[in-house]
C-alpha cells in the first residue's frame, strides 16, 4: 500500500496551526471523516510536509511562525501542489478572506464555528466549491 493510499480510501487532510490544543482538537472533530495524516506548527513545516504527504486538502491558520499560512499556501501553488486549502483562522476581516482567495483557498472558517463548519468546508473544498463568507458576514 502506498503512503498516498488508505484503506478505505477516505480523504487525507493535513493540519496547520502554531496551537497544540487546536491541533488536538481539530484532529479529534476530522478523524471520523478524514485521515489526518499530520500537522504543522509553522509555515515552512507546512511546505515540506504537504510535499512529502500529499495530502487531498490543507487545513491552515494564517498566522503562523517562520511563514504566514497565506505566504505558505503561495508556495505551494507556485509547487504545483494540487492539495486545495482551507484556511482556520480568527481574522474575521474581508482582506484576510480575500488574500486567501486570493492564493486559491476554497475554505475559510473562522476558528469559533469550526465545530460546525470545519467539516462542511472540507468536503466543500473536495467537491471543487467554494465554502467562503459572504463579505459582509466576516
Amino acid at each position: 500500500m502506498s503512503e498516498r493510499s488508505s484503506p478505505i480510501n477516505r480523504p487525507r487532510v493535513l493540519l496547520a496551526d502554531d496551537h497544540p490544543h487546536l491541533l488536538e482538537a481539530a484532529t479529534a472533530l476530522l478523524a471520523p471523516y478524514f485521515d489526518v495524516v499530520g500537522t504543522a506548527s509553522d509555515g515552512r513545516t507546512l511546505v515540506s510536509e504537504a510535499l512529502r504527504l500529499e495530502p487531498d486538502v490543507i487545513v491552515v491558520d494564517i498566522t503562523m511562525p517562520v511563514l504566514s499560512g497565506i505566504d505558505a499556501v503561495h508556495q505551494l501553488r507556485e509547487l504545483r501542489s494540487s492539495a486545495r486549502s482551507v484556511f482556520l483562522t480568527i481574522h474575521a476581516g474581508e482582506e484576510f478572506v480575500a488574500a486567501c482567495r486570493a492564493e486559491g483557498a476554497l475554505g475559510y472558517v473562522l476558528k469559533s464555528k469550526m465545530k460546525t463548519q470545519l467539516v462542511p468546508a472540507i468536503w466543500a473544498a473536495l467537491a471543487g466549491v467554494a465554502y467562503m463568507p459572504p463579505p459582509a458576514s466576516v
